[in-house]
């Protein structure tokens, strides 16, 4: 599954991108996504033990990784998103630079986001069950509770607000996992990071609008103000909808969702049978409260209703149920489309290990980093640059050296070995002796 990224295109062949690549400790095999701000490709980390765990990478485009606002407040909140674990939250594994490029490097969930799901289910004509609808939100608040009450190691709240809770951040796995990502990471993207002179955010209405996610928005995340914890549960609110209705809450057309000032009213859920369903319309009510003082105080108090709600009307669906009935419709195709990955990566790799018959994935990583070191000067103290002086025989009897602590080394594994072998064999025969 690919990340979430800020305006979705279609990816380029990766023959245009030289595919498969090393970049940094990853070996970048797919680009699966593209957006205004990041592209995203899966990867696999260099490991010296040959592990084949994959990853994503979130590569920021140059123009974004050369500006010092925007890095600063990426680091700010990739920093706060790597503090957390839950088994709701995707987490962020990496945060670093290589070649003049900021990524970050995130758990790889293979199956959906949430934009996609309902648009497959959409397309074969497959109603999403209300079970599911109340568990895929659920999960997204528990996901937020857990966020909004981190501390740091001294106790101190982190004060983390996601921002960006849309489709487009809820991942789903084939098994029924939910993972929400992305904590904090539309405050970097938005065009204005100065964020300590303004103290608002109404650069975020502008990129949420391009980037199609506007219609989250909080009232007053809308209106530039500053934004808690309970902008992000209007979110959740308008996802909540959303699922339960089957269709957006607001139409694409619909332009008072851009203004500042809007004051529309929370629609009422189209008649479907839904069971106890004025109960269920005043949770959504609440949740999408326009004054934040009359909303939910916490994810946890809205997770707690809307359990409660499930419950009352045997609602109560699980993970496991939830990966059933998307391996009934759309394993078949997810496998299929699995098995064409990975024959793909299988080819690319082949045809970029072929161009180094004698050296292994970790051993390129290391002669591409023996290269780079070479082809630097050393400095002078005045900053001039002398090349390293040579002596005589050196070069030669570093390499003897290096050869005989080898031996010591083989030798002394030898031993062990035997001697373990032999006390092995003792054993076997005093146990035989006393029985």
């Amino acid at each position: 599954m690919h990340m979430a990224v800020d305006v979705h295109t279609r990816p380029a062949p990766d023959t245009d991108l030289g595919l498969p690549r090393m970049f940094g400790n990853y070996l970048l095999l797919e680009r699966i996504g593209r957006g205004g701000m990041a592209e995203l490709f899966l990867a696999q980390p260099s490991n010296e033990l040959g592990a084949t765990r994959r990853v994503v990478v979130k590569q920021m485009l140059p123009e974004h990784s050369s500006d010092p606002m925007f890095i600063r407040a990426l680091i700010t909140e990739a920093k706060l998103a790597a503090g957390l674990s839950h088994h709701n939250i995707v987490r962020v594994l990496d945060l670093g630079r290589e070649d003049d490029r900021l990524y970050i490097a995130m758990e790889y969930v293979e199956g959906f986001d949430l934009n996609q799901l309902l648009g497959k289910l959409s397309r074969n004509h497959i109603p999403l069950p209300l079970e599911f609808a109340l568990f895929v939100a659920r999960e997204v608040l528990a996901a937020l509770a857990y966020a909004h009450r981190a501390v740091d190691p001294g106790g101190t709240p982190l004060g983390v607000v996601h921002r960006d809770v849309s489709p487009a951040n809820v991942l789903i796995s084939l098994e029924g996992e939910i993972r929400l990502c992305d904590f904090g990471i539309a405050r970097a993207f938005a065009p204005d990071n100065t964020r300590e002179q303004a103290g608002n955010d109404v650069a975020d209405v502008l990129f949420a609008a391009l980037a199609g996610k506007a219609w989250y928005m909080s009232p007053e995340h809308a209106r530039g103000q500053d934004v808690d914890a309970r902008s992000d549960l209007f979110a959740a609110g308008v996802l909540l909808w959303e699922l339960c209705a089957g269709r957006r809450m607001y139409k694409s057309s619909d332009a008072t969702w851009f203004d500042p000032d809007r004051l529309t009213a929370i629609p009422e859920l189209p008649d479907r049978g839904l069971p106890d369903a004025p109960r269920l319309q005043a949770i959504l009510r609440r949740a999408l409260a326009v004054d934040p003082a009359t909303r939910y105080q916490s994810a946890l108090e809205m997770l707690e209703e809307l359990e409660n709600y499930a419950l009352s009307t045997q609602l109560m669906a699980s993970e496991l149920r939830f990966g059933q009935f998307l391996m009934q419709h759309f394993g078949a195709v997810v496998a299929e489309q699995r098995r064409a990955r990975e024959l793909a990566v299988e080819s690319a790799l082949q045809g970029w290990t072929s161009s180094f018959p004698a050296v292994s994935f970790n051993a390129a990583r290391a002669a591409r980093i023996r290269d780079r070191t070479r082809s630097h000067k050393l400095e002078g103290p005045n900053g001039q640059s002398r090349k390293t002086p040579k002596v005589a025989g050196v070069g030669r009897a570093s390499s003897q050296n290096a050869r005989g602590v080898q031996l010591r080394r083989a030798s002394r594994r030898a031993l062990a070995f035997a001697s373990g072998s032999a006390l092995l064999a003792l054993l076997v025969l005093v146990y035989w002796l006393t029985r």
